[in-house]
């Protein structure tokens, strides 16, 4: 059995690996059936580049050129730390005639670096910086499906969903910021068939993990000048250098999104996180952005992408933060309730509701009575069958009855019978 993230089982032998993943994807691509031979990861992978309908002929598109592409690395927390990508991986790219790449949390391109020859061929599929590699724009790949699964992941040869991408293999790493947890990009080296070796997938994995720890030294936790309180609220409070400013609910949930991907959102990208299932023109995003602008201050936010010129301490961030290292008493204390609890907005719905799940699943594990209750008796726990059938299995004997007929009264109103 291969190993879900490996591609190659030890001792096998790639050319024929290769052709049966040839005629898997041809299958899977005349007929929407996939076969057992294909790995679990990459047939899930396959199944997304379909729903996004990416063609299995695509090339990537060139989104960030020149000045826009420098201006936008450079001020790229990952620019911070690709001097110890290429101390760490330039001798092994180019001894093996491999690329070095690194992408933002968006799949777009920023640095492809390696041997000459190598990043001619790659050049004619636009594996360039400034071209965006998502899974959507470009299917299967190792740095789109490390960032869409936040996880290290290995793509060989045909399992990419590009025909013209299949004589790659490619490895990667997401990279995230080691104070918020949030995902920043992907590190990824790209060559032939040689690095479809386990030990290539771990090299990268290690380098992400040291750009981590180089990123914890070179920028230590400073509280940003400007604050966002979204918790709880359907009107976000913006603090900036003191000043206090109430937004608009389209400004609460455009902030929001801004501040959780401070890499930057493309027009496209924040129309389908505002308005997914509404008729929306692009004209009517930019009007929003021109209002928000002129209330904030052109020095605050930026354009191409949009995206905010400082950081940004929001509450949502610091609960997550407090979840991530354990902390859920102080998660809990800072959670002041659901995450601008009346937006409809895609995005911010994804937002809220893993902010809630994460929260209570840690809840429910923690199993605090005092945790619980103050989850259960909340406006937005009241209801929550999860939480109260937790509380009632730890009060005491004497504490349980009033815990057990709400439990019973949710089961019967959700049909549970």
């Amino acid at each position: 059995m291969i190993d879900t993230w490996v591609a190659l089982e030890s001792g096998a032998d790639p050319g024929e690996r290769i052709g049966e993943l040839r005629r898997a994807h041809e299958a899977f691509t005349a007929t929407g059936r996939l076969e057992r031979r294909v790995r679990a990861v990459v047939g899930e992978s396959w199944r997304r580049s379909a729903r996004a309908r990416v063609s299995p002929d695509s090339t990537a598109r060139v989104e960030l050129t020149d000045g826009d592409l420098g201006s936008y690395r450079d001020e790229h927390p990952l620019a911070r730390v690709m001097p110890l990508f290429r101390e760490l991986m330039g001798a092994f790219v180019s001894d093996g005639e491999h690329l070095l790449a690194v992408c933002d949390a968006q799949s777009l391109l920023l640095w492809v670096e390696g041997h000459p020859g190598t990043r001619r061929r790659a050049g004619r599929l636009n594996f360039v910086p400034g071209a965006r590699w998502s899974e959507s724009a470009m299917g299967t790949n190792a740095p789109g499906t490390a960032v869409a699964l936040d996880r290290p992941v290995q793509v060989f040869a045909t399992e990419h969903f590009s025909r013209p991408v299949q004589p790659w293999t490619c490895a990667a790493a997401p990279v995230h910021d080691p104070h918020t947890g949030r995902l920043l990009g992907a590190v990824d080296i790209t060559g032939g068939n040689g690095l479809a070796h386990p030990h290539s997938l771990a090299f990268v994995q290690a380098v992400a993990c040291a750009a981590e720890s180089r990123l914890a030294l070179l920028a230590p936790p400073d509280r940003s000048p400007v604050q966002l309180g979204a918790l709880g609220r359907d009107e976000a409070l913006l603090v900036v250098e003191g000043r206090k400013v109430r937004l608009s609910r389209r400004h609460s949930e455009i902030l929001v999104l801004l501040a959780r991907h401070p890499e930057g959102l493309t027009g496209d990208e924040l129309v389908i996180a505002l308005y997914e299932n509404e008729s929306v023109t692009p004209v009517t995003l930019r009007a929003e952005l021109s209002r928000l602008r002129h209330l904030l201050g052109p020095a605050l936010l930026l354009s191409r992408p949009y995206r905010l010129a400082t950081p940004v301490d929001t509450d949502f961030d610091t609960v997550a933060r407090r979840l991530a290292s354990g902390a859920t008493t102080a998660a809990m204390s800072g959670y002041a309730g659901p995450l601008l609890p009346a937006s409809l907005a895609p995005g911010v719905v994804r937002l809220r509701r893993r902010l809630e799940d994460q929260l209570r699943d840690a809840l429910i594990a923690r199993g605090d009575p005092g945790l619980l209750s103050d989850w259960a008796y909340s406006p937005w726990g009241q209801d929550d069958l999860r939480v109260w059938q937790a509380l009632a299995s730890v009060l005491p004997r004497e504490q349980r009855p009033a815990a057990l007929t709400r439990v019973r009264e949710l089961d019967t109103w959700q049909g549970g019978g």
